[in-house]
C-alpha cells in the first residue's frame, strides 16, 4: 500500500470525502477547550481545520495535518475563501517547528507598521497576503516576459556586476580590488556599454533582467542602491519598432495578469517632449481620465527630447563643469538625423532619438537609438566638455565601433517601478523581496557594516 503524500491546500476542493496530508503554518487559532479550530496556510491558500483533543500549538507554528476533507455546514460556508465550502476534520496534528509570538502583525496589509521594523523582520513581512501576492505576481510577469522575448529570438545574456567606473551621470558604488592594490571596480549603473558591445558581437537581439546600482537619494518610485530593469537592445531597428514591441508586450502583460485593469487608449498616445511640457508642465504626464480610478492605466510615449540640457556648475559629472551642456538622456543617445548639422552650431536645438514609456504619471521605462558613428560620439563627448582623460574611459567602446557596428537601440523598463504602478503600491519597495530602506539599510542584514582592520589591510586600504 502506497504511503499518502502531501497535497496542497487548494487541491482539497477536489478531494471531499478523502483523507489528505497537509503541511503549512497555523495562520489563526481558536481553542474552545476540547475542540480546536485553526486556519492552515501553505503557498497555495488557506483552509479551516477542526479537531478534538489536539496537542497545544502556537499561531504561525509549522505543522503536518492528517485528516478527512468534508463539506462545511451550509450556514458556515465562507465565500471569501477558495476552500470556503470545505474543512478538514483533523485526525492527527504533528508539530514540525514552534513559533514564538510575532514581533509584527501579519493579518493586516502592513502599511501601518514602521518601515525599518518591517525590513528587520522582512522574512515575516513577506508572509502577509499582500506581499506574498506582489512577489508571486512579479515572478509570473518576469516569466511571461522571458518567454515573450525568447519567442522573438532574443538572447538572454548576463553582463558583469564588477565593472569599470565611468562618468555616466550618477554616483558609482566602488569595490576595492585585492589583486590590484589601489584600483577599484564599480557596480554597474546599467549594462549600457555591455549591451552595445553585444550588438557589435552580432547577437542582434539581447535582453536580461539586470541589476543596476546607483548611489542616489531614494524616493517613492526609486529605491536606494539597487533596482532591476528589463534591459533590451536590438540591431537594425527603428525607434518605431522598439516602441511597438514594448507596447505589445506590456499590453499583453496587463491583459494576462491584471485583467481588472483597463488601458485608457490603444495605441498608446505619443507626445513630443515640447508638447508634454507645454500641455502638462512635465515630461511624464498622467493622462488618466479619472485619477481616482485605481484600475485605469494611461500609458503613453514621450519622444523628441532635446539631446542636451543646460548644465549648472553644481551638476555632478559631465565635463567637470567645463561645458554648458549635459546629455538629456545619456551620452550614447543618437541625435535625430535631421538635426545632426546643428550639433556644432546650435546644440540646444538638437533632438535626440530618445523614447520614454510613461504610465499614470511615472516614467516606467526609457531608451533610445544609440550613436554608432565614432565621429558623432566624439562630437558629443566634446560638447559635454569631456577631457581627454574622460574620453579615454570609453576607448574600449570607440575601438569596438571601428570593427563594424550595426545601428542599434533599445529600451530598459524599470521592473520595480512598473509593478509598483500596476499593483497600486505606494513605493517600489513594496514589490521587492528584500529592499533597501530609505535610510540605506539593507533588509534583515544590518548592512552596511564596518570592515575589520584585517580586511582593510588585505585591500591595502586605511
Amino acid at each position: 500500500m502506497l504511503a499518502m503524500v502531501r497535497v496542497l491546500i487548494t487541491e482539497t476542493t477536489k478531494k471531499v470525502g478523502e483523507k489528505v496530508i497537509l503541511k503549512g503554518w497555523i495562520w489563526s487559532l481558536r481553542d474552545h477547550g476540547k475542540i480546536t479550530f485553526f486556519d492552515l496556510k501553505d503557498r497555495s491558500g488557506l483552509i479551516q481545520c477542526v479537531g478534538q483533543n489536539l496537542p497545544k500549538v502556537t499561531p504561525y507554528s509549522v505543522v503536518t495535518v492528517s485528516g478527512l476533507v468534508k463539506d462545511r455546514p451550509e450556514k458556515l460556508v465562507n465565500p471569501k475563501l477558495e476552500t470556503g465550502k470545505i474543512e478538514v476534520e483533523v485526525e492527527k496534528l504533528e508539530i514540525i517547528s514552534v513559533s514564538r509570538e510575532m514581533p509584527i502583525p501579519l493579518d493586516t496589509d502592513g502599511y501601518e507598521i514602521e518601515e525599518e521594523i518591517r525590513n528587520k523582520y522582512r522574512y515575516l513581512d513577506l508572509r502577509r497576503s499582500r506581499m506574498d501576492r506582489n512577489i508571486r505576481v512579479r515572478s509570473k510577469v518576469t516569466c511571461f516576459i522571458r518567454n515573450y522575448l525568447s519567442d522573438l529570438d532574443f538572447v538572454e545574456v548576463e553582463t558583469p556586476i564588477l565593472t569599470k567606473t565611468t562618468p555616466e551621470g550618477a554616483r558609482d558604488f566602488l569595490v576595492p580590488s585585492r589583486l590590484q592594490s589601489g584600483k577599484f571596480y564599480a557596480l554597474p549603473q546599467s549594462p549600457q556599454q555591455y549591451k552595445q558591445l553585444l550588438m557589435v558581437a552580432g547577437l542582434e537581439r539581447y535582453f536580461q533582467f539586470a541589476r543596476c546600482f546607483r548611489d542616489e537619494d531614494p524616493r517613492r518610485d526609486r529605491a536606494y542602491g539597487e533596482f532591476t530593469q528589463l534591459d533590451m537592445e536590438m540591431s537594425f531597428v527603428t525607434q518605431e519598432e522598439i516602441m511597438s514591441l514594448a507596447e505589445d508586450m506590456f499590453t499583453k502583460v496587463v491583459k494576462q495578469f491584471f485583467p481588472e485593469k483597463k488601458i485608457s487608449k490603444s495605441p498608446w498616445p505619443r507626445l513630443s517632449h515640447k508638447e508634454s511640457m507645454v500641455k502638462y508642465g512635465n515630461d511624464k504626464p498622467d493622462l488618466r481620465v479619472n485619477k481616482d480610478d485605481p484600475n485605469e492605466l494611461a500609458f503613453c510615449w514621450v519622444i523628441d527630447f532635446p539631446l542636451f540640457n543646460k548644465q549648472s556648475k553644481d551638476d555632478f559629472f559631465y565635463g567637470s563643469g567645463k561645458s554648458e551642456w549635459a546629455p538629456s538622456h545619456h551620452m550614447f543617445t543618437a541625435p535625430h538625423p535631421d538635426d545632426v548639422p546643428l550639433l556644432k552650431s546650435d546644440p540646444g536645438s538638437v533632438r535626440g532619438l530618445q523614447h520614454d514609456m510613461v504610465l499614470n504619471g511615472f516614467e516606467v521605462g526609457g531608451g533610445s537609438i544609440r550613436i554608432h558613428d565614432p565621429e558623432v560620439q566624439q562630437t558629443v563627448f566634446d560638447l559635454i566638455g569631456f577631457s581627454e582623460a574622460q574620453k579615454a574611459e570609453f576607448d574600449h567602446m570607440l575601438t569596438a565601433f571601428t570593427y563594424g557596428v550595426p545601428p542599434h537601440g533599445g529600451i530598459a523598463p524599470g521592473l520595480d517601478r512598473l509593478l509598483m504602478v500596476l499593483l497600486g503600491e505606494p513605493s517600489v519597495r513594496e514589490v521587492m523581496a528584500f529592499p533597501t530602506s530609505a535610510s540605506g539599510t539593507i533588509s534583515v542584514m544590518d548592512a552596511p557594516s564596518f570592515a575589520t582592520d584585517e580586511q582593510l589591510k588585505e585591500l591595502s586600504l586605511k
